[in-house]
């Protein structure tokens, strides 16, 4: 059985925008049918909430949009990479952080920008990582939580395109060759199933 992709989303201190991020994911998958075969979690950068729960401004914001909101904040490790698939940053801040974590050039390359994969996203060379930040609410009002969720349902979207696209490049294996014809043929994806800011 082929092992599951696996995603981690990343913030500062894990209680705003990073479980924002893996609550609208996890749904986008349900919704999708992938949810058996990607592992979906976040973490900060930092520990100072961890053991937390979300903060509550992220919760209303999610529970008002109609999706699930348990979570309880930890710190992202470097040893991690070993495992994940992608680890993607909320904002330029969190990927120079990751980067720096980053044991090797293989690891390092699995940090993206989750809003690189909004479709107002680009990788042309006049947008810099600053450009593609999720602005962290965490110091202003509740519309600066609602502006974040929209920022990060956007990129979602795009995301599960991606993710979609490796999981079914890494499910797609050669089967058996026919005695008959001696042509190959393929399987198709298996459904199974200071304080710091945010």
């Amino acid at each position: 059985m082929t092992d599951p992709f696996r995603v981690c989303f990343v913030c500062t201190g894990n209680i705003c925008r990073s479980p924002m991020a893996e609550s609208v994911f996890r749904a986008r998958l349900a919704e999708d049918g992938l949810d058996g075969l990607i592992e979906v979690d976040s973490a900060g950068t930092g520990g100072w909430h961890e053991g937390d729960d979300a903060d509550p401004r992220t919760v209303a914001v999610l529970r008002s949009a109609g999706y699930r909101s348990a979570h309880t904040a930890r710190q992202f490790h470097p040893s991690w990479f070993d495992r994940l698939d992608l680890v993607i940053a909320l904002d330029s801040g969190h990927l120079r952080a990751l980067h720096r974590l980053a044991p090797n050039p293989q690891a390092a390359a699995k940090v993206r920008m989750l809003r690189s994969y909004a479709a107002s996203g680009t990788d042309a060379a006049d947008t810099t990582a600053d450009d593609l930040d999720v602005p962290d609410p965490y110091y202003g009002g509740f519309e600066g939580f609602e502006e974040c969720l929209d920022m990060i349902e956007e990129a979602c979207d795009g995301l599960l395109t991606a993710v979609r696209t490796a999981v079914t490049a890494r499910c797609l294996i050669p089967a058996r060759t026919s005695a008959h014809d001696g042509r190959h043929t393929t399987r198709p994806p298996h459904s199974p199933q200071e304080r710091e800011s945010a």
